[in-house]
């Protein structure tokens, strides 16, 4: 049987778009998927409950500033480089699939080395190291908008393909109903959502928290906290450490979404039309891509982009909750209406095809 091998990792954002394109393949084509990601972390517990096979390499971070970590993670770099050539020979896929992260390095400079085509996603408005590194090694690379084909020259360039960010197909049926049904509210109640990422944001956590009793003057506020950052549960306020399959139905039960602007959070809630307050995370924790993908959803008028303190973010809540007119023409500034997934595992299969 036909083996497709995916990678990438460290966060669902880097997961959670490639689980998209693998279960559009797993349901339109005979094959069998198995997944290259680090040994530590989460990938290993997201992908297996997705029931996709899993193999664990080291894995070592690229930083774009000095740190004395750089020199141990190159070993980790280099191993993990050997780890992944060894289960790519042994299993012998037709193409390897990465949707970036910095475990997504070494097994794409392995398939290389053993002719296998590498195709690689971009999910951020600008590529980031591990795309900038993978380029060398992929065939083709898919890019979420048009616009970032600018970051692209000559060769690297023709290798482009804008392609949109995939969703989850979890998110095509999407029910609001039980998402309150979950939460244990009534269809009457008015619900803003905030969403840290996957490992919680401290920043926003202490923004709702000092805000709090005015926000759920107009709302109920259900917030995803992160591990070991839970607020204590008070009335029209309830925290939650980590949404998992339930995630989609509160979305869609949402009138209102605070994030980060991670893009595969904003992709998944401009997909169900959520109006979006977005806090990009910046400074030395980020390379910047959080500020380009906030920047370019409000310019689109799909998002506003935030940066103040607790009571700004309180009375700019307030204006939307008592403004419906803004948040229909910020639920309609759709981005995309194409199926990324799709279109990706289309180029997958025909790649494969083309080299039977």
């Amino acid at each position: 049987m036909i083996s497709i091998a995916f990678t990438g990792g460290g966060t669902g954002g880097h997961i959670y778009p490639g689980l998209a394109v693998a279960s559009w393949i797993k349901k339109n084509y005979p094959c069998r998927i198995f997944w290259i990601g680090s040994s530590k972390g989460m990938d290993r517990a997201i992908l297996e409950d997705a029931g996709i096979e899993f193999f664990g390499i080291p894995s070592g971070k690229f930083r774009r500033y000095f740190s004395l970590k750089n020199f141990s993670d190159a070993f980790k770099v280099i191993a993990g480089f050997f780890a992944a050539r060894r289960i790519l020979k042994r299993e012998k896929p037709s193409l390897l699939f990465s949707k970036g992260g910095f475990v997504s390095v070494p097994p794409c400079a392995a398939a290389k080395s053993l002719k296998i085509p590498v195709f690689s996603h971009e999910s951020d408005y600008s590529p980031g190291l591990a795309t900038r590194i993978n380029t060398r090694f992929a065939e083709k690379i898919f890019l979420p908008y048009a616009e970032s084909q600018a970051f692209f020259q000559g060769a690297e360039r023709e290798k482009t393909c804008v392609s949109g960010n995939p969703i989850r197909p979890d998110f095509e049926a999407a029910d609001s109903d039980k998402g309150r049904a979950f939460l244990g509210l009534g269809r009457e109640e008015r619900l803003l959502l905030v969403l840290g990422g996957s490992q919680g944001s401290r920043e926003i956590n202490t923004l709702v928290g000092d805000c709090l009793s005015e926000l759920t003057k107009y709302y109920t506020v259900i917030h995803q906290t992160g591990e070991g950052q839970e607020l204590k549960p008070a009335i029209r306020y309830k925290p939650y450490s980590y949404f998992r399959d339930e995630l989609p139905h509160i979305i869609a039960a949402a009138e209102l979404v605070l994030c980060r602007s991670g893009a595969g959070t904003i992709w998944e809630c401009n997909s169900l039309s959520k109006p979006m307050i977005l806090v990009p995370l910046g400074g030395q924790g980020s390379r910047g891509d959080q500020l380009e993908n906030a920047k370019h959803f409000s310019e689109t008028g799909a998002a506003i982009s935030f940066s103040g303190d607790s009571a700004a973010l309180a009375a700019l809540i307030a204006s939307l909750a008592d403004d419906p007119e803004r948040r229909k023409s910020m639920a309609e500034a759709r981005i995309s209406e194409s199926n990324a997934a799709e279109f990706i595992a289309k180029e997958i299969i025909a790649k494969i095809e083309e080299n039977k």
